[in-house]
């Protein structure tokens, strides 16, 4: 342990030091950080990091499952729902198909219960990595809704093709209709579980006497008990953690102060960049040994990158032309939803190509292959686990070096977005945003506090600094009545956001950026 504790804490400082390279360089960090991770597993005499299999997913998924569902827009993922859906569970399910028959062809030794494990690893694609490319360009909150929407309830689909897999090659077995009725339990009961445990989150948040540092600790805990609580009753604890975590988030300011959510913002984003950084490092820590295993069942490593590329070119083949069928499919039914009119067929047959080209893999493939046991149940050894491992490793390594590095270039330069009328429209909706809560703020003290703007000083000044639309700097006049109504106020102002977020045309991101900026206020005015 005292041998280890000082490489895990290098390990740490080296993903800082990456991220702050990356950010340098203008590129998505998960590129960075799996090049480190190739590299270091070159470095001689580093100390082998271990984590059992069973452990992969319970460490990691959870907290960055739960951090996705608090960031994401519910509004837009209700807006574009079927299409969402149809790319997290019917693309998953014929992606994995795809690298299943692929394997089963082209990969000597490889049956179909061996391919499509293979498939529901590297079916889903990476949250973290599309993410982190799309802070360097502008995107349609549609089509990144879209992304990430998918994203966050794809990694449920692709472990459980995973999870009936691993027990096929186990068996050696697959019974049709018992599938079926495990797979139902295990997306309804995962669901339902969620929202339960996630209510009961609430209510204790609500009850208890809780502070900012005890809020968060409970936000840290809650995904993991989301997730063994599901997988305790034999049901789905990644949709567990993310039907939990967007109720949470949708009643977030419900049940969290505005000290809680501020202070719990930074911890998340830290906690869960570590957790991301950890898992792309590790599996450059494995690589060594994945390859000697491979030289030990008499597989050239040229052989196994040649596998790699196959079902690289299977994924990226099956995800453009799943895209082409979603947009087909919604030009033919549901024409209200996507104006076929206004768009250029310059921008309808590049979209679906910018979309298929957006499956980078990443953290969920690599817990999943990491979680492939050595042994079987009848203590045989797991066939052809150290080449599922590289070619996991190596779809990962091409599709974020390929796509990852090309997508910005593609989206810049194909001229499929205007991105100065994305940029006038989220500056016109901020105006109107601004404009209609500065208006309102002003009636509500006009309205609920007449008497005391007359008679306080304080109070006029309140007024006349929503009046005039300006920052008083005399902060002497704040005593504890007029605090209060300023955090009241801040309490309205809150409600008349939440509101609007219900319009469908206002973009939700820009809510809670005005959301955020209120929270700092009110942390000034408790200071005060």
């Amino acid at each position: 342990m005292h041998s280890i504790l000082p490489f895990l804490l290098a390990m740490i400082a080296v993903i800082v030091l990456l991220e702050m390279l990356a950010t340098k360089l203008r590129v998505a960090y998960p590129i960075i950080l799996v090049l480190a991770g190739l590299a270091v597993s070159f470095i001689p005499g580093l100390p082998q990091v271990r984590i059992n299999p069973d452990m992969i997913f319970f460490i990691f998924l959870p907290p960055l499952l739960c951090e996705a569902a608090w960031t994401i827009s519910f509004k837009e993922m209700k807006k574009w729902w079927r299409i969402i859906t149809s790319f997290a569970f019917l693309v998953v399910f014929f992606t994995a198909l795809s690298v299943a028959i692929a394997a089963n062809y082209f990969i000597p030794g490889f049956t179909l219960a061996l391919g499509f494990l293979l498939g529901g690893i590297v079916s889903p694609p990476d949250a973290v990595s599309t993410g982190a490319i799309m802070k360097f360009v502008k995107i349609p909150k549609s089509t990144s809704a879209i992304l990430e929407g998918e994203s966050l309830l794809n990694d449920a689909s692709s472990l459980i093709i995973f999870r009936f897999a691993l027990i096929a090659v186990g068996t050696g077995q697959f019974i049709w209709h018992e599938a079926i009725t495990e797979f139902s339990w295990m997306v309804f009961s995962g669901v339902g579980i969620g929202l339960l445990l996630g209510w009961i989150f609430i209510q204790a948040h609500k009850r208890l006497p809780t502070d900012a540092p005890s809020d968060i600790a409970f936000t840290l805990i809650e995904p993991y008990i989301l997730y063994w609580v599901a997988e305790y009753f034999h049901s789905s604890g990644v949709l567990a953690v993310v039907a939990g975590g967007l109720l949470m988030s949708n009643q977030r300011l419900k049940f969290l102060n505005s000290t809680s959510r501020i202070r719990a913002y930074s911890v998340w984003e830290s906690f869960t960049f570590i957790l991301n950084g950890v898992v792309f490092l590790i599996i450059g820590l494995e690589l060594p040994e994945i390859t000697q295993g491979l030289r030990a069942k008499g597989i050239p490593l040229e052989t196994a990158i040649g596998y790699g590329v196959l079902v690289t070119g299977v994924l990226i083949l099956v995800r453009i032309v799943s895209s082409y069928i979603a947009m087909l499919a919604t030009m033919i039914f549901r024409r209200d939803v996507i104006q076929i009119s206004q768009a250029s067929r310059r921008r309808r047959f590049f979209l679906p190509l910018l979309l298929g080209w957006t499956g980078m893999r990443g953290v969920v493939s690599l817990a999943a292959a990491l979680t492939i046991p050595v042994h079987l149940g009848n203590g045989a050894e797991f066939p052809h686990r150290n080449l599922i491992l590289f070619v996991t490793f190596v779809v990962i390594l091409l599709t974020l070096l390929m796509q990852g590095l090309t997508l910005p270039y593609f989206i810049k330069h194909g001229n499929l977005f205007d991105s100065s009328a994305m940029e006038e429209l989220e500056e016109s909706t901020k105006r109107k945003m601004k404009s209609g809560l500065r208006a309102e703020t002003y009636k509500f003290l006009r309205n609920k506090y007449d008497n005391e703007l007359h008679d306080h000083s304080g109070m006029k000044k309140m007024l006349d600094h929503w009046e005039d639309k300006m920052k008083a700097n005399d902060e002497e006049w704040m005593n504890e009545k007029t605090k209060n109504i300023f955090i009241e106020m801040l309490e309205f102002q809150r409600d008349y956001l939440s509101e609007l977020n219900k319009d469908k045309e206002v973009d939700e991101e820009v809510i809670r950026e005005q959301l955020f900026l209120i929270d700092l206020e009110e942390e000034r005015i408790r200071m005060l």
